[in-house]
Order: structure tokens, then C-alpha cells, then sequence
């Protein structure tokens, strides 16, 4: 392991240049497959708790870190070169759904150092490859562009300084805990990303430690916007102030249906791309069916055609997915980052550029 944050990020920098870099598959898929019950989330800790724990995933890196880890080792093995934390709901927005707001901090910790674990101890393994962890931050349970009630548009169940202190306190954590990266990831409601954007530029700043950010929005349906109404290349002309490590898409769509909002993410944006899509769209079950070789081929063609940095996979995507990924974009190089003349660029739903 490289001794700095700083070294880490440089050593990063210098591979992402090189070749794809692979990103883990879905956790929470992966946490469904061990069919726990109330008292695996539970665990001593937490037997008297007066609230309803199953299905708080990210309690799972209190209660069963041996699960979270066993889940970052089998991506790991697979292939992947970054691993997310298991960490995705854990901001007091959305554990307050479990009551749960005061361990936030310690969640994101736990979930950071159990990630750094499985990474360190595979590129000691693999030291010609070595692994790195982003710290996953979701995009919570409420919206700051949309009000829940059709009653009264204008109510809104949070403020941006809601999510501003929300975010920040997870990425703290998350940073304590050994993160290389922080994942700003499933981004639907703009608003929320920004959010969340400000409050890392302000912890960076008061720390004097600046991490890579990674951005990843969700396209809501083939309409090709998110749900507070953006396209791709508007949600980029919003974030795009934050010089990120990468932009992409994940989640929502499979690689077939998520391809053109990829290709045009590439063609506007002066960064590298990111693109983690569902195992195909879910079935009547809500499970997906999509076979590792057929979202492996998708993925191979994106590469071919130079719209992409990152790959992986989001719902539905076990080790086998990551495995048939990596095996599919070996060889081929990452995207150029290109050239884009500097203009006065802005964005509401849609994208404006100013030419004179």
C-alpha cells in the first residue's frame, strides 16, 4: 500500500491514463443472496432496539462485517480495481427511516475501513494491480427539487443545507475510514448532487485534503433525463464546476438502453466516464436476468468506441458480471479525455451554450 492519500491518488491518476478501470458490481444484490434475517442486522449490539433493522444494509458493517468483506473480496477477485462501501444509505437522511441517525459517522467509518482492508490485503496479493475504494455516498431518501405532496408544489420535505450537513457528515466518515475516492452516485435529483458537491468542496478546503470525486447520475427512463428533469448533458453543465475524476451513469437502465445518455456524456464532457448499468431492466419479479456474457459484449462495444473510462455494474450484477467485464474491455484503451473549447455553458432542464 502506497503510504499517502496523495501518493494513492497520483498512482491512480497514472492508471486510469493507461488502461479501463473496473469498478465492483451490486452489494446490495449481493447482500440478498445470503437471505439474513432480523437478527443478522441486528446482531448483540443491537438486540433491544426498539425499531425494525432488516433491510438496513449498511448496519450490516457493524453487525456482519464479515459479509460486507466476504462481498468486497469476491468483487475483488473478480477483477475489480475499485470497491464501493457499503455505505450507500448511510446519511441521518435516510437511517432516519431506521432511527438510527446518531451511529451515521460510525457507519460510514466501518464501511470505509472494512473496504480498505479487503483492498489493501488483494494489491499486496496483486502489487502489478493495485485496488483502491470509493466512498460511496447515495442521493438519500428525499428530494430537494420535487415536493411529495401534489397538493403544494412548492412544499419541500428538505433544504439544501439539510443535505449540505447530511453529506458532508458521511463523507467525513468515510475519509476517516481510509477512502481513496468519494462516489457521489445515483444521483436522480440534481439539486441533492450539488448539495453534496458543496459540502465536500467545503471539507476539502477546511482540511487542506482534497480527494478524487466521482459522479454518477441516474437516467429515470428513456425519456434520457433524471427525475428532476435534466438530461445528460445539462446534469453536466451542473456539476462539471468540481473538475471530478469522473462523470457517469448508473443504475435504472440496463447497457443496451443507457447507451446513448453514455455517448452523450462523452462527446460533452472534458473528464473521464463512468458508466456501472443494471444487469438489463428487472422482470416481472423484479429481478434481472441479463447474462454476464451479454452485458460484457455491450460493455466491450462502448470501450471500442471510445466512450469509456470506468465500467462495472449496478443492480443485478454479481462477481461473474465484473469477472466477463474485465475479461471483455482487457487490451482496449480507456477513452481520450478531450479537448473542449471553453464557452459560457449552463443548464435548467435543458442545456445552453452561448457562441458568439
Amino acid at each position: 500500500m502506497t503510504d499517502t492519500r496523495a501518493e494513492r491518488t497520483a498512482l491512480l491518476e497514472r492508471i486510469a491514463g493507461e488502461r479501463i478501470l473496473i469498478l465492483d458490481g451490486a452489494t446490495g444484490t449481493m447482500i440478498q443472496s445470503h437471505n439474513l434475517q432480523e437478527a443478522d442486522f441486528r446482531g448483540s449490539r443491537f438486540a433491544d432496539f426498539p425499531h425494525d433493522l432488516r433491510g438496513n444494509n449498511d448496519l450490516l458493517c457493524l453487525t456482519r462485517p464479515d459479509i460486507i468483506a466476504g462481498i468486497h473480496r469476491q468483487f475483488l477477485e473478480a477483477g475489480a480495481d475499485i470497491i464501493e462501501t457499503n455505505s450507500f444509505n448511510a446519511t441521518t437522511l435516510s437511517q432516519a427511516d431506521y432511527h438510527m441517525e446518531e451511529i451515521v459517522g460510525e457507519l460510514n467509518r466501518e464501511a470505509a475501513r472494512i473496504a480498505r482492508a479487503e483492498a489493501d490485503r488483494m494489491s499486496a496479493e496483486t502489487p502489478d494491480k493495485p485496488r483502491f475504494v470509493a466512498g460511496a455516498i447515495g442521493p438519500t431518501s428525499k428530494t430537494a427539487s420535487i415536493s411529495p405532496d401534489v397538493n403544494d408544489p412548492g412544499y419541500r420535505a428538505v433544504t439544501f443545507d439539510d443535505l449540505r450537513l447530511a453529506y458532508r457528515q458521511a463523507a467525513e466518515g468515510l475519509i476517516a475510514g481510509g477512502a481513496d475516492l468519494i462516489l457521489v452516485e445515483t444521483i436522480f435529483d440534481t439539486l441533492n448532487a450539488k448539495a453534496a458537491l458543496f459540502a465536500l468542496e467545503e471539507l476539502f478546503e477546511e482540511t487542506g485534503e482534497r480527494l478524487p470525486i466521482m459522479i454518477s447520475g441516474t437516467i429515470t427512463d428513456l425519456s434520457g433525463r433524471n427525475l428532476s428533469g435534466q438530461t445528460a448533458e445539462a446534469f453536466w453543465n451542473s456539476v462539471s464546476h468540481v473538475r471530478p475524476f469522473s462523470v457517469g451513469l448508473n443504475c435504472s437502465l440496463g447497457a443496451r438502453e443507457l447507451r446513448p445518455y453514455i455517448a452523450e456524456l462523452s462527446r460533452v464532457a472534458d473528464t473521464r466516464i463512468s458508466a456501472y448499468p443494471n444487469a438489463g431492466l428487472p422482470n416481472e419479479f423484479g429481478e434481472y436476468d441479463e447474462r454476464p456474457e451479454d452485458t460484457a459484449a455491450m460493455l466491450r462495444e462502448w470501450a471500442e468506441s471510445g466512450l469509456v473510462n470506468i465500467v462495472g455494474g449496478c443492480c443485478g450484477t454479481r462477481p461473474d458480471h465484473i469477472r466477463a467485464i474485465a475479461a471483455a474491455v482487457e487490451g482496449i484503451p480507456p477513452r481520450p479525455i478531450p479537448v473542449i473549447e471553453p464557452r459560457l455553458r449552463l443548464s435548467g432542464l435543458e442545456p445552453f451554450e452561448l457562441r458568439t
